[in-house]
């Protein structure tokens, strides 16, 4: 109509004309609500099929060995003084390695050795300040120059945050949102990009140490990309793996000779392969042999996925020597969805490493794995995303809000699954703490190779990766909303959620 703009599309869909402005804007609103919600209802009822990534990387990463140097500081301080209060950064470039934050605890710190038997343990002996060199893996150990640069914990955080208060009364030691994920499609729940993406990184790192692929150096990326079909149910299974990326650092082929490549080594000399004979045997002793060791939900290996219509992609920017934080500089933190989900579910933002248990970015973030891991190993629901938020000072979390996408079971809704939460955990700082066993030295062996998905433990009287202990949930299966609700009535929650 001459003089009148064109409607947009979603307003024609409406069926709205030139008198539209004399309907009440409640019920255009509603009405435009209630058009825009079809397309969504319709799509989550079908099936779809789509490609989704995710990436990780060695502990030889710069970023890496920041965060286990950061986990190395934290568990010397829990070692001597299990309520140590420690905020731990580390920074590398080059050969240097500076620690950096703020620790109150009773323990005597040797921060040079602990650096330095850090970057040992990773597999970094040798630095060459020459970038042409074919020597140099990137840091060494021995000659790296130690920065320290750490003060005490705030007087008004812990004033705030734990001075006076009992264990179960410790406030969180920030604000902040913290989520947790898990998923039907493997045994542990896992997404599969992310979990196939962390095990390359692991089985690199395993056969150089072993010797099997001594050319190997530490540095090393991966990346995985998967063809899921989502379900109506909105569960999620992988069909096939799409693509394989490796970018790993390597000894100079051809060249490089095992007995300077690999210190204290007394056997047979050997001569590093081409590199189309390296790209060979990491697609046989790595990616081969990962996949046989991740199980489906159907039983079935990983493997049986994977064949001629993957791509490859192995060292594809060609040679790797340089690496380590002569190539890129590292610092602690900058791998949180490494740390994680590998882009699954949601993030935070707060980073793991170098943080003891009152600072929810971390204890927080591990409960909310145990309770989404909890949620799908019980057969609530086929996925499951948790949500919790605090505030400085606090001990109770401000708000619990779960996402199943659809796939709760049994008659169950998100809403029911949430009560069910709230029955059966305690997400207090002081509470995590204790039923977690957070208060051990053990942060370092978490600091490499993803923090969810590995297999609980115990070693030494310490329990590891305890939040990957589920809890049983599967009397829920059988209750009413009503019975849930009235569970949640008779329980203590009030004393641990705020309402």
């Amino acid at each position: 109509m001459p003089g009148h703009r064109q409607l947009p599309q979603h307003c024609a869909r409406l069926k709205l004309h030139s008198s539209f402005c004399l309907t009440p804007l409640y019920l255009v609103r509603r009405n435009f609500d209630e058009v825009m919600a079809e397309p969504a209802q319709k799509k989550a009822k079908t099936t779809r099929t789509f490609l989704f990534s995710s990436e990780s990387v060695n502990e030889g990463h710069p970023d890496k060995l920041c965060d286990q140097v950061s986990d190395a500081v934290l568990d010397a301080c829990l070692r001597e003084d299990p309520k140590s209060k420690v905020a731990c950064e580390t920074c590398a470039k080059d050969n240097m390695v500076m620690v950096a934050g703020e620790i109150t605890t009773k323990a005597k710190l040797d921060y040079d050795k602990i650096v330095r038997a850090a970057v040992l343990q990773i597999g970094y002996d040798s630095y060459v300040d020459d970038l042409s060199s074919v020597d140099s893996k990137g840091l060494c150990d021995k000659t790296c120059e130690v920065l320290v640069r750490i003060n005490k914990q705030s007087p008004d955080i812990a004033g705030g945050v734990h001075v006076g208060k009992d264990d179960m009364d410790v406030g969180a030691g920030d604000q902040g949102i913290m989520f947790g994920y898990a998923s039907d499609e493997t045994s542990d729940c896992m997404p599969l990009t992310h979990s196939m993406a962390t095990r390359l990184g692991k089985t690199l790192t395993d056969v150089r140490k072993s010797g099997e692929c001594w050319w190997l150096r530490p540095d090393g990326k991966t990346q995985v990309t998967i063809e899921y079909l989502q379900h109506a149910d909105g569960s999620v299974e992988p069909k096939k793996i799409h693509t394989v990326v490796i970018s790993t650092q390597h000894a100079e082929p051809l060249k490089a000779v095992r007995s300077k490549e690999c210190a204290g080594y007394k056997g047979p000399e050997m001569t590093a392969p081409s590199m189309e004979a390296m790209n060979k045997e990491i697609e046989e002793k790595v990616i081969r042999r990962t996949l046989q060791n991740i199980t489906l939900k159907n039983g079935q290996p990983a493997l049986t996925l994977y064949g001629s219509h993957t791509h490859l992609h192995i060292n594809p920017s060609g040679k790797f020597i340089i690496g380590g934080p002569q190539g890129d500089a590292g610092l602690t933190g900058r791998k949180i969805i490494i740390d994680t989900y590998g882009g699954w579910g949601a993030h935070g933002g707060g980073a793991f490493s170098g943080k003891d248990p009152t600072k929810v970015d971390r204890s927080a973030a591990y409960i909310c794995r145990q309770m989404a891991k909890s949620v799908v190993t019980s057969g609530l629901s086929a996925r499951c995303l948790v949500q919790l938020s605090y505030a400085i000072g606090v001990a109770k979390p401000l708000s619990l809000f779960v996402e199943t996408y659809g796939t709760e079971k049994h008659g169950l809704d998100v809403d029911d699954i949430t009560n069910i939460l709230k029955v059966e955990f305690d997400c207090r700082p002081g509470a995590i703490a204790v039923s977690l066993a957070l208060r051990e030295p053990k942060y370092q062996e978490t600091a490499a190779y993803c923090h969810f998905g590995r297999e609980p433990y115990t070693k030494e009287g310490r329990k590891y990766f305890e939040w990957e202990n589920a809890m049983d949930l599967k009397k829920y299966q059988t209750m009413k909303t009503e019975q849930v609700s009235a569970a949640l009535k008779a329980s203590n929650y009030l004393t641990k959620w705020v309402d």
